[in-house]
C-alpha cells in the first residue's frame, strides 16, 4: 500500500475498478455485478473504507472476501489502508440478486440442465450393488475434471448412503439466498448433499416421493452457475432415484462402475440395462479394484478378472452400440486413505497407479464433444 495521493474521485474510480476483480467466493462473479458494493470512500490520508453487503448474516466465506478485497484495493496506488465494513442485503436486494442470477421473478424453478440449450454434460455414475467404489470414482473424476479447468458440480444423489462431502473434505453448509441454495465448494468442485442438511450423522428415512423431491431441489433450487460437467453419484441399484433421474434429466448419460467379480458384473449389467428403458445414453464402464499391485511388480487379482470387459460387451449388445471400457482402476489403500481424509488421490498422488487410471478416464470424459441431440441448428429455408 502507499504511493502518491491521487484526487479522491480518480482514486475512488480506481478502487471500483479493483473491486470489479474480486469474485464472490460462492457465486464466482464480480461483487460489483452482484450489487454487493454498498459504498466506497477514501480520505485525504488514503484510507479506503469499503462497504460490502453480504447475502446473509454469518456468511461462511466472509474472511475470504475480506482478504480478497483488502488485497485488490490495497494494490491501488494512493491507498494506504483498507477497511472493510460488512452489512446484510435486504429481502428486496436478495430477490433482485436471485432474479439477476436465475432470470426469473418468482416463477417455479426449472432444472437448467434439462433445458434444450444447456451445454452442461451430465454424467450419472451408477452401480448395480454397493461397495464397488462408485463414490470414490465420482469424487476423483470430479476433482480431476476441475483440475483440467472445467467448471464441475457434483450431486450426492445417494440420499441414504451420502459420502461425497467427506470424500471432498468439506463440512461447509449451503447458503440460502431467498429460494436459491448456494452450494459449498471444494477443490474447485461445487457439491450438494443431503448430509449438508441433516444433524450430525443422522439417518435419512424417506420413501420414493421424498427422494424425488430432494433430487429435484438439488437440480433446480441450487445455483450451479455455468457448469461444463455435472456428476451425479447415484445410489446402487435401479430404484427410485434412478427412475427420478430419467424423468428429471432424460439427457443424462450413464457411467457404470463395477468390480472384476462375476457376481458384481452381473448386477452391474442390470444397472446399465435401465438405460434401455429410460432411453439414456451409456457412456461406458469403469472397472474398479481391478487388481492389487504387489511389491515385486506382479498383480494379484483379488476379485477375479474380466468383469468390466464383460459388462461393456454385454451392454454393447443390448443397446446395439459400443459401450467402451473406460478404464481399470487398481486396488490401492491410498484411494481409501485419501477419501477418508477428504483429499482426492488424483490431486494428492497423481502418479499412483489408481490415480493415473482415474485421470485417464477423466481425460476421455473431458475430450468428449458436445452432443447435438435434440438441439436446433438454427437452419432456415432460403427465400427465393
Amino acid at each position: 500500500m502507499g504511493g502518491m495521493a491521487a484526487p479522491a474521485t480518480t482514486l475512488e474510480s480506481a478502487i471500483h475498478s479493483a473491486l470489479a476483480t474480486v469474485d464472490d467466493p460462492e457465486i464466482r462473479r464480480p461483487i460489483t455485478e452482484l450489487g454487493m458494493v454498498r459504498s466506497v470512500a477514501v480520505d485525504a490520508a488514503g484510507v479506503a473504507d469499503i462497504g460490502i453487503l453480504l447475502t446473509v448474516v454469518g456468511c461462511p466465506l466472509k474472511d475470504k472476501l475480506t482478504s480478497d478485497i483488502t488485497a485488490a484495493v490495497g494494490s491501488v496506488a494512493g491507498v494506504t489502508k483498507v477497511k472493510v465494513d460488512f452489512g446484510v442485503m435486504t429481502s428486496e436486494q436478495r430477490r433482485d440478486l436471485q432474479q439477476s442470477l436465475r432470470g426469473d421473478s418468482g416463477a417455479e424453478p426449472v432444472i437448467p440442465f434439462a433445458q434444450p440449450g444447456s451445454r452442461t454434460r451430465v454424467y450419472a455414475v451408477a452401480s448395480g450393488k454397493g461397495g464397488v467404489g462408485k463414490s470414490s470414482v465420482t469424487v476423483n473424476l470430479a476433482a480431476a475434471l476441475a483440475a483440467r479447468g472445467l467448471s464441475v458440480g457434483v450431486v450426492d444423489a445417494d440420499i441414504y448412503g451420502h459420502s461425497v462431502p467427506r470424500m471432498l473434505g468439506t463440512a461447509d453448509r449451503p447458503t440460502q439466498v431467498e429460494d436459491m441454495i448456494m452450494p459449498p465448494q471444494a477443490y474447485g468442485v461445487k457439491v450438494i448433499s443431503i448430509g449438508m442438511f441433516t444433524s450430525g450423522n443422522a439417518a435419512v428415512v424417506w420413501r420414493g416421493p421424498m427422494l424425488h423431491r430432494a433430487l429435484q431441489q438439488f437440480l433446480a433450487d441450487v445455483y450451479w452457475g455455468d457448469l461444463d460437467v455435472l456428476l451425479l453419484d447415484l445410489p446402487p441399484g435401479t430404484g427410485d432415484v434412478a427412475i427420478s433421474l430419467a424423468q428429471l434429466l432424460p439427457t443424462a448419460e450413464i457411467i457404470v462402475v463395477t468390480t472384476p467379480q462375476a457376481a458384481a458384473a452381473e448386477v452391474a449389467e442390470r444397472a446399465g440395462a435401465i438405460a434401455l428403458q429410460t432411453h439414456q445414453r451409456l457412456v461406458g464402464v469403469v472397472e474398479n479394484m481391478s487388481w492389487l499391485e504387489l511389491p515385486n511388480g506382479e498383480r494379484m487379482e483379488i476379485f477375479g478378472t474380466g468383469g468390466g470387459a464383460t459388462v461393456a460387451a454385454t451392454l454393447s449388445r443390448m443397446v446395439g452400440a459400443e459401450v467402451p471400457l473406460l478404464g481399470q482402476v487398481p486396488l490401492d489403500t491410498r484411494v481409501r486413505e485419501s477419501g477418508d481424509a477428504g483429499r482426492p488421490i488424483v490431486l494428492t498422488d497423481p502418479t499412483a497407479p489408481a490415480a493415473a487410471a482415474l485421470n485417464a478416464v477423466a481425460d476421455r470424459l473431458a475430450l468428449r464433444r458436445e452432443s447435438l441431440a435434440g438441439r436446433s441448428l438454427g437452419l432456415r429455408p432460403a427465400i427465393a
